[in-house]
């Protein structure tokens, strides 16, 4: 599943630089992750970088875009390979 942030971020823009595949930016009213780049930082590090360095805690799973280990594995090569 690609993660996404909820409305109770702070944007202390600490999630944005330890994103490995630059999914992060700054929303309208708070920072969002694109889920076509989010692999969970699966092929980079073994948990999301993220939610390791996220104060408050508002970096859950999106239901909206579920993908198992492998299809992040393989999103994952193929960001890597372009």
């Amino acid at each position: 599943m690609a993660l996404m942030i909820t409305a109770e971020c702070i944007n202390c823009d600490v999630c944005e630089p330890a994103c490995p595949n630059q999914a992060i930016s700054l929303g309208t009213e708070h920072y969002v992750i694109d889920p076509n780049l989010c692999t969970e930082c699966v092929g980079h590090f073994d948990e999301p970088q993220c939610r390791l360095v996220c104060p408050v805690d508002c970096i859950p799973h999106d239901p909206a875009h579920s993908e198992t280990r492998e299809e992040l594995q393989l999103k994952s090569q193929h960001l890597t390979n372009q």
